[in-house]
């Protein structure tokens, strides 16, 4: 399971944000990018003693500054059903599609040109060239 997917997965949902300089974070997810740059709703601050709360109602925290995120166990369920249900749809895609057809490049025999090995013409090694000069040296 791969972060970003959980962290997308989470929105809108309550996490705990505990960064580097020991500040807690608590507040209801609002966006996440690709760099893991958060945004959270509704958020209390505490500060690293624990002696001091503040009570934002938006939080910009930039992903390099987070040291860990606490998330409800219900998101990494919702994760799992949601990997098993794409993980069955790719393979209904392929099915129907005559999948199976081992994902490289062309058909059976080497895409539509055919390779020299399989009897169809080559446009490399010794042959003529077009638009060049064959005496050029």
């Amino acid at each position: 399971m791969l972060p970003l997917t959980l962290l997308k997965t989470a929105h809108g949902h309550p996490m705990l944000v505990e960064l580097k300089n020991g500040e807690t974070y608590n507040g209801h997810l609002s966006s996440v990018d690709t760099w893991m740059n958060i945004c959270l709703r509704e958020v209390i601050c505490t500060s690293r003693d624990g002696d001091t709360f503040h009570r934002m109602p938006e939080c910009y925290i930039r992903g390099n500054t987070i040291k860990y995120l606490r998330i409800p166990d219900d998101i990494f369920n919702m994760v799992k059903d949601e990997n098993t249900y794409n993980s069955a749809n790719r393979t209904n895609r392929a099915k129907a599609a005559g999948g199976g057809g081992g994902g490289g490049r062309g058909g059976a025999r080497g895409g539509a040109r055919g390779g020299s090995a399989r009897g169809g013409q080559s446009n490399r090694g010794g042959g003529a060239q077009r638009g060049r000069n064959q005496n050029a040296y």
